[in-house]
């Protein structure tokens, strides 16, 4: 566990108080504690939905490049978290993210990085030593965001966590876009692969399931996404192929409770099927949903 603190402004801290997140950033330079923590997490700066219109002294920009411009103070942490609020906060669709192209060179310690929000996200070239954990959580993750990490070059990632989305708010791509990701990447150490949250949960799996890292991970994560007993069968075929995973999360999805008992059968893995949803069912159609999305 890292020595964390977090930092955050409510809706009333903006509204009434004025305080922005430039505001927000000056609380955390000027805190005492910073240069024994290890760990920020950054919760909403007051107006997490309002639009930067290009202005990089505006919104969650202001404290990444905070960071950059005074990245003596910054360098000994080890963990960054950009946007750890609810909905009532702000529904995650509606975060505007910033462009995070300059905090790789910045943050030479770096290990784990999570960014909730792909409205205006922008990782840039990502080029990192000792980051092991990336983690992006959104209703809709945008092409754009999926190039970066698929050239990424981190030989250190252990655990990729991925949040897809539907089209709707953000995701843009597609089964293609899916196997292009995990082909083209190059994660040497990664043993935890999530690909979640997704309106086509049983094609991931499929590309998933035929990609290269999979005689490598110990965890595979498809949870919080459309999967039923299509992709279910897809775990059943292929997994006994893998003995070195020993966990699979499919936690909310839409298998019957026959391929769930099938699924915690299989040898060997720990398997987390809860969280069982039903489909909606309008004029004969039936309707899945991805559990985080808006």
């Amino acid at each position: 566990m890292y020595r964390s603190k977090r930092f955050a402004y409510t809706y009333e801290d903006y509204e009434e108080g004025g305080k922005t997140a430039k505001d927000l950033f000056q609380e955390i330079i000027n805190d005492a504690e910073l240069p024994g923590l290890e760990e920020i997490v950054i919760g909403s700066w007051g107006d997490p939905w309002g639009e930067s219109e290009g202005d990089e002294e505006k919104g969650v920009q202001a404290i990444v490049n905070g960071i950059v411009a005074n990245k003596e103070a910054f360098s000994h942490i080890k963990s960054l978290f950009f946007g750890d609020m609810d909905y009532e906060d702000c529904e995650v669709s509606w975060i505007i993210q910033a462009d995070y192209s300059r905090l790789w060179e910045a943050m030479p310690q770096l290990e784990k990085l999570v960014i909730k929000g792909s409205s205006e996200l922008k990782l840039g070239t990502i080029v990192h030593e000792k980051l092991n954990h990336l983690e992006i959580i959104c209703g809709g993750l945008p092409k754009s965001v999926m190039s970066s990490i698929q050239k990424a070059k981190l030989p250190g990632l252990q655990k990729l966590l991925l949040y897809i989305g539907v089209d709707d708010y953000g995701f843009d791509g597609g089964f293609e876009s899916i196997q292009e990701l995990l082909a083209k990447s190059d994660f040497p150490k990664l043993t935890y692969l999530g690909l979640t949250d997704s309106e086509i949960q049983d094609e991931v799996a499929e590309a998933v399931l035929d990609c290269k890292y999979m005689g490598q991970i110990t965890t595979l994560d498809l949870s919080m996404g459309t999967l039923t007993d299509a992709g279910g069968r897809m775990l059943l075929d292929k997994l006994p192929q893998y003995p070195n995973i020993k966990r699979l999360e499919l936690e909310y999805h839409f298998m019957s409770d026959d391929m769930m008992q099938q699924i915690q059968n299989l040898p060997g893995i720990e398997a987390n099927v809860s969280e069982q949803q039903e489909a909606d069912e309008d004029g004969g159609e039936l309707y899945y949903y991805a559990m985080l999305t808006e």
